[in-house]
C-alpha cells in the first residue's frame, strides 16, 4: 500500500511561552517534530512532507537530516489551509494522503500504517479516533447502528446523549486522491475565519463516499504538546516506554522511575542501571555492563563487562571490555580507555588513550595523551597539553611508572618501562627504562622552629628567608 504524510507543524506554539518554535521544543534529546517525521518514515510513507511555518527556517534546518519534504504555511489560516501548502509538494502524487501532527510525538508507526489501510478501497477517508479516560470538550464520534460513522459533533453542539460517548475525535485523518479537489469545498464560515479540516468529513459524506473511524489501540499516543506541562507529561510517557522496552529485552534498572534515557540508545541484556542514571545520545552499553548512580553518558560505548561507577560523567567517551570509570570520573570527548583500564576518583581524561590494563586512580589530568600498556598513572598527575595557542600531544611508553603529582609538559615523551619520581616536572624525554627526577633539592633547615617561636616572642620578625643552615 502506497501514501505520502503531511505533518502539521507551522503553530507558533505561544502557550510555551518560548521564542523556541513549539515544534523544536527537545524531547529527550529530540525537536518534537521530528518525532512525528520519523513515524512517518518507520511507517512506510513514500512521501513525507512537513508543513512548517513559525520558525520555519531552524525547523527545516532540523528537518534536513532525516530527507523529509517541506512546505511553508506563511499565514496560518487553518489545518485544511496547511494541508493546502502541502500540495505543491504533492502534485505528482495521486495515492493516499495521511495527515498528522507535529505535536504529537506519541503516535506510533502501526498507527499511521493503519489509519491508511482503513480508508475504503472505493474511495473515502478515515479519521483516527481514541476513548480518553476524560473525554472533556474534544468532538465527539457519531456512529449508526451498524457502527458507521455519521458525523462528528463539536461537544458545545452536541446532545447531552451525544455527549455521554466516550469515542473522540484525534485530528489525525487518511484521505484518499480526492482530497485536493474536496478541499476547495471547505469554507472559514467560523468564528476564527479559519479553514479547517473535519469540515472535510461532511464534504466526503455529501459525496456519498463512506467515512471510517480508526480507533487508536492505546489513548496515550493522542497527547499533544501545546505548553510545558503538557511536553513533560508527554516525556514521562515516553520515559515509560523506553524502560518498558529495555528491561523486557534483558536490562536491570534499579528504581526505573528515576532513571533518564534517549531514543537513540542501545542496551545489552544483563546491563545494570543504578538510581539517577541519564543515557543521551547515541549511547551504546553492552553485555553485562553496569553504570553506577547518578552518572551521565552522552555518546558514549561500553563494551561489554565494563562499568561506569557512580556519579561520573562521559561524553563521546569509549571503554574496553572491563574498563572502569569512576567515581566521580570525568571523560570528556576522544577518552578510550582499552580493555581493564582504569580512571578513578577526579580523573579526568580528553582526548586520550589509555591502553590495556592503565591505571589513573587518583586526581589526575590526561589530556592529548597516549598511555602504554600497563602504565600506573599517580594521584595529582597532570599532562601540560596546552602552552596558550596549540596543544600538545604526550606518549607514554608502556609499563612506565608516572609518580603521584608529576607535570609532564607536552610535548613530550616517556619511554617504555621508564619512571618518573614523585614531584617532577618533566619538560624533556625520559629515555626507556630512565628514572627521571625534575625537582628542587629537599634542605632541611635544622632548629629553624624553635628560632621562629623566640624571635616572634621578642617582637622581631623572623621568615624561611632570613634562616640559613
Amino acid at each position: 500500500m502506497s501514501f505520502a504524510v503531511v505533518v502539521l507543524a507551522a503553530g507558533k506554539g505561544t502557550r510555551m511561552k518560548s521564542r523556541l518554535p513549539k515544534v523544536l521544543h527537545p524531547l529527550l534529546g529530540r525537536p518534537l517534530v521530528e518525532y512525528a517525521a520519523r513515524a512517518a518514515l518507520a511507517a512506510g510513507a513514500d512521501r513525507v512532507v512537513v508543513v512548517v511555518g513559525h520558525g520555519a527556517e531552524a525547523v527545516q534546518e532540523t528537518l534536513a537530516p532525516l530527507g523529509v519534504a517541506t512546505a511553508l504555511q506563511a499565514e496560518q489560516l487553518g489545518t485544511a489551509h496547511a494541508l493546502e501548502c502541502a500540495r505543491k509538494e504533492l502534485a505528482d502524487w495521486e495515492g493516499l494522503v495521511v495527515v498528522t501532527m507535529g505535536d504529537a510525538p506519541l503516535i506510533s508507526a502501526d498507527t499511521l500504517a493503519g489509519l491508511a489501510r482503513a480508508v475504503p478501497a472505493g474511495g473515502g477517508m478515515a479519521m483516527l479516533t481514541f476513548e480518553p479516560d476524560d473525554p472533556a470538550q474534544y468532538g465527539r464520534v457519531v456512529r449508526d447502528a451498524a457502527g458507521r460513522v455519521v458525523r462528528v459533533v463539536e461537544y458545545k453542539d452536541a446532545t447531552p446523549a451525544e455527549r455521554a460517548l466516550r469515542e473522540v475525535n484525534s485530528g489525525v485523518y487518511a484521505f484518499d486522491a480526492d482530497v485536493w479537489d474536496f478541499l476547495k469545498e471547505v469554507d472559514r464560515d467560523n468564528a476564527a475565519g479559519e479553514y479547517y479540516l473535519p469540515d472535510l468529513i461532511g464534504v466526503y459524506q455529501k459525496h456519498g463516499l463512506e467515512v471510517r473511524a480508526f480507533k487508536a489501540a492505546d489513548p496515550i499516543e493522542l497527547l499533544a504538546v501545546n505548553d510545558r506541562a503538557q511536553l513533560a507529561a508527554v516525556e514521562r510517557a515516553l520515559l515509560a516506554r523506553l524502560r518498558e522496552r529495555w528491561m523486557k529485552e534483558g536490562v536491570r534498572m534499579v528504581m526505573p522511575e528515576t532513571i533518564y534515557l534517549e531514543p537513540g540508545v542501545e542496551l545489552a541484556p544483563d546491563v545494570t542501571l543504578e538510581p539517577g542514571v541519564m543515557l543521551r545520545g547515541e549511547t551504546r552499553i553492552g553485555e553485562g555492563a553496569f553504570v553506577g548512580a547518578h552518572s551521565i553518558l552522552t555518546d558514549s560505548e561500553l563494551a561489554p563487562g565494563a562499568g561506569v561507577r557512580p556519579h561520573s560523567v562521559l561524553e563521546g567517551a569509549r571503554l574496553g571490555p572491563g574498563a572502569v570509570a569512576g567515581p566521580f570520573a570525568r571523560l570528556r570527548p576522544g577518552a578510550v580507555l582499552e580493555e581493564g583500564a582504569f580512571a578513578g576518583n577526579f580523573v579526568e581524561i580528553k582526548k586520550s588513550r589509555l591502553g590495556p590494563g592503565v591505571k589513573a586512580g587518583h586526581l589526575a589530568y590526561l589530556g592529548d595523551a597516549e598511555v602504554g600498556a600497563g602504565t600506573n598513572v599517580g594521584a595529582g598527575t597532570i599532562t601540560a597539553n596546552y602552552d596558550g595557542e596549540k596543544k600538545h600531544p604526550t606518549i607514554i611508553g608502556p609499563r612506565a611508572f608516572i609518580g603521584s603529582n608529576s607535570v609532564l609538559i607536552a610535548p613530550v615523551r616517556v619511554g617504555a618501562g621508564a619512571t618518573v619520581a614523585a614531584g617532577s616536572a618533566i619538560n624533556h624525554d625520559v629515555p626507556e627504562g630512565a628514572l627521571a627526577i625534575a625537582r628542587g633539592r629537599q634542605r632541611n633547615v635544622e632548629g629553624w622552629a624553635a628560632r621562629k617561636r623566640r624571635s616572634s616572642g621578642s617582637g622581631e620578625k623572623g621568615s624561611m628567608e632570613g634562616e640559613t643552615s
